[in-house]
């Protein structure tokens, strides 16, 4: 159950996610981010998500990395990126790098296990790219999949769409 009584002095990303209030998004922003998820899932068959918002396109063997819209969102600006190096080798649910935003930091975590084979220098030498595009154009990193099994563990666009929609009836109930 997630609630928003988090006591917290520096805003740290994951408790922006739980606590939308604090960067005051509205939950129209994010009902419409909802409803274009789920008219996009056609397009995006093979997408997955994470509850904490990184997702993953599989294509085959090979997987494309990024943060979701309700991410970018709940972040901000995003003016520094860290990303993993290719040649690393990860671990589904390591910690592969960090964002900064003007408001937060966040940490990013592999969606799934495998080799890092690119990152993105445009993300790196302009972060902003992240805000523009996340599901596009700005993702974060490629990489071989080592345990391809790993997406039947994640979300898929549509069971995304309807995890938002509960994390918003869930801020509506706690009156945050």
């Amino acid at each position: 159950v997630q609630t928003c009584a988090l006591p917290i002095s520096v805003p740290r990303f994951s408790a922006l996610l739980m606590c939308r209030k604090l960067v005051g998004c509205s939950l129209g922003v994010h009902g419409a981010a909802a409803r274009t998820l789920a008219t996009s899932a056609q397009r995006n068959a093979d997408r997955y998500f994470t509850k904490k918002h990184e997702w993953v396109l599989v294509d085959g063997a090979k997987g494309t990395v990024g943060i979701s819209q309700y991410a970018a969102d709940a972040l901000g600006d995003v003016v520094y990126a860290q990303l993993p190096e290719p040649g690393e080798a990860l671990e589904a649910g390591q910690e592969i790098g960090a964002l900064e935003s003007v408001k937060a930091a966040s940490e990013v975590y592999s969606p799934v296990s495998g080799t890092v084979t690119e990152k993105n220098l445009a993300v790196e030498d302009g972060p902003a790219l992240i805000n523009q595009s996340p599901e596009t154009e700005g993702w974060l990193y490629k990489l071989e999949l080592s345990a391809s099994g790993e997406v039947s563990e994640l979300m898929d666009t549509i069971a995304y769409a309807a995890f938002l929609k509960d994390c918003e009836i869930e801020e509506r109930r706690v009156g945050k």
